[in-house]
This record gives structure tokens, C-alpha cells and sequence, in this order.
């Protein structure tokens, strides 16, 4: 694995719908916002098979329903705000309902948007994504897992919902990225704690995990990047070998990671749980990093959360 690259999901995203562009025959629609999604790449490559659907976000999700319906993937891109919110009731009756093979690509996801502030600042997509019967969710970490979260989507049949950021984040992964819908990845093997976490938070928790390390604590990082379907067993599994599990994700705390978590270790591994993200309020404006800061997504809060879930272990 490599820390030196810097490169935000959002453009590894456009750079695989280029690549797997010319093996398979999808199409890709966006609300007027391209350049920044950077379906922009697509569209120079293969101007034929994308579609601008302008500033209407529930007609895009309406028109990708309807080209899947004659046989096609189609790629819905825009910021998640728009994607999960404004479109929500197109999406759960025209995609999630049918069980059709779109897929929403939403970027600028979380906190992390900075400076747009709270009203752009989606932090309940995953929650809402995720409640839809059949909807694929997926927060893939750097840019080699958003590739290969563009190659499963693909490949998989029926909705998809694919969570991207708009921050430059740490290349955790070589350039051919673990990833199969479903199944998480073990970064890091400890025998105190496990910290499950996704996105661009997938890095935050290996910095924690580094310096716990130095304080003679053993901490297990899994990079639960299929959020739905979750990955029980590989849960059960570091819930009873460390006892205690902290959830690291730049969304609610309500309804995201954690509370996935949570339900699946309910009635199998019952073991304490802290869950870091941010707590229940509306974002702000502000640079991304002051916002992260300011919300407790930070390496520091992942080892205070890490030792209060250790505290709480039984005898």
C-alpha cells in the first residue's frame, strides 16, 4: 500500500467511467454539473452516450429508470445532496421499486464539500440510500477502490448507489484494488479493537489505529466499503476476537455505518460500539479540514473512541 498519492473519489470515478467505457455499453447522465462530478471525461471520450439533463435531478433519475428498463446501465451522476434528497422519491419508486440497473454515482458527499455549507453538506444519504429494498450501497476509500467500485457496479445487476467525495484523500490501495460487493477489507490486524470505517474516513482510522499502536493498544482496521449488503460474518468475526468496535464515517451517526453496524452485530456479537461521525446536527461552512476537525472526524477522536469502547469491554 502507498501514502504518497492524493487523489479525490470523485475524479478516480470519472477516470474509470472513461476506462470501462470502451468495454461496456452503458450511458451516462448528469444534472449540469460535470465538471464537477467529472462525468465530464466520459462525455469528451464518448459524447454519443452521455446526456446533460440539466438542473433537474428527478427527470435524470426518471430518464436513467427508463433506460435501464430497455436493457442498458445507466450512470446517474450528481452532487449527493441532489441525488439522495432532492430525487429520493424517483429513486425508490422508479429504480428501487423495479429493481432496475441504474447507477447513482453521487459526489461531494459528507462535510468534507467545505465551504457550500450545511445545505450542501449531505449527511443523511447513506441512511436514506440504504433503507431502499434491493439498493446496492457502496463508500469506496481512495481511488483504486472507486475503480473497482465502477467495475462491480457494472457488473452487478440491479441498483446501485455509489457514495463519492469531493477531497483529495490518501491512495491507500495499489492501482488493482481487493473489492467485491459485500465482502470488507482487513488493513490491519490488532487484537484490542476493530475500527470499521469507509470512505475517506478509511484513513483516518489507520492513522489512529498507527498511533494506538504506540500506546501498546492493538487495533484492528477493516475498510467496510459495501455498506449494503454488510459484511456480517467479517464483522461477527472481529467483534468476538477484540471485544469492542469503534465505527469511523463522515456522515450521521444515525442511519450510516454505525447504525449498520450496530444491526448486524445485534443478535450475533454483542459487544460494546462507538460510533464516531457527526452527531446529529447540520453541517456549516468553512474549509474542509477546519470542518473535520471541528466535527471529531479526526485520528485523535477514532483513539478516544477506541479506548471508551475498550473501557466498556466485559470482564
Amino acid at each position: 500500500m502507498s501514502n504518497q498519492a492524493m487523489q479525490a473519489t470523485r475524479d478516480a470515478y470519472g477516470d474509470a467511467l472513461k476506462e470501462f467505457g470502451a468495454e461496456h455499453d452503458f450511458l451516462v447522465l448528469d444534472a449540469d454539473l460535470s465538471k464537477s462530478t467529472k462525468t465530464s471525461v466520459f462525455q469528451q471520450a464518448f459524447p454519443s452516450r452521455f446526456i446533460n439533463c440539466g438542473i433537474a435531478e428527478s427527470n435524470m433519475m426518471g430518464v436513467a429508470a427508463g433506460i435501464a428498463a430497455t436493457g442498458r446501465v445507466a450512470f446517474a451522476s450528481t452532487f449527493a445532496m441532489f441525488a439522495a434528497g432532492r430525487a429520493y422519491d424517483v429513486v425508490r419508486n422508479g429504480i428501487g421499486y423495479p429493481s432496475l440497473n441504474v447507477k447513482i454515482a453521487a459526489t461531494h458527499a459528507g462535510i468534507s464539500v467545505g465551504e457550500d455549507g450545511a445545505t450542501h453538506q449531505c449527511i443523511e444519504d447513506i441512511a436514506l440510500m440504504r433503507a431502499i429494498p434491493g439498493m446496492v450501497v457502496l463508500c469506496p476509500a481512495d481511488g483504486p477502490s472507486t475503480r473497482a467500485a465502477v467495475r462491480a457496479s457494472i457488473e452487478h445487476k440491479g441498483p446501485v448507489y455509489l457514495r463519492l467525495g469531493r477531497l483529495a484523500v490518501p491512495t491507500l490501495y495499489e492501482p488493482v484494488a481487493p473489492f467485491a460487493i459485500g465482502q470488507g477489507v482487513v488493513l490491519r490486524e490488532g487484537e484490542d479493537v476493530t475500527l470499521v470505517a469507509c470512505g475517506m474516513m478509511v484513513s483516518v482510522a489507520l492513522a489512529a489505529a498507527e498511533a494506538l499502536e504506540k500506546q501498546g493498544v492493538g487495533a484492528s482496521v477493516v475498510d467496510m466499503h459495501t455498506i449494503k449488503p454488510i459484511d456480517d460474518d467479517l464483522l461477527v468475526s472481529f467483534a468476538r476476537r477484540t471485544g469492542a468496535i469503534v465505527t469511523v464515517e463522515e456522515h450521521n451517526v444515525l442511519g450510516g455505518l454505525g447504525g449498520a453496524v450496530t444491526e448486524s452485530l445485534a443478535d450475533k456479537a454483542c459487544v460494546p460500539v462507538v460510533r464516531v461521525g457527526v452527531e446529529d446536527v447540520f453541517g456549516r461552512s468553512g474549509s474542509a479540514q477546519s470542518l473535520l476537525e471541528h466535527f471529531g472526524l479526526t485520528a485523535g477522536a477514532v483513539e478516544e473512541a477506541a479506548a471508551r469502547a475498550i473501557s466498556q469491554k466485559r470482564g
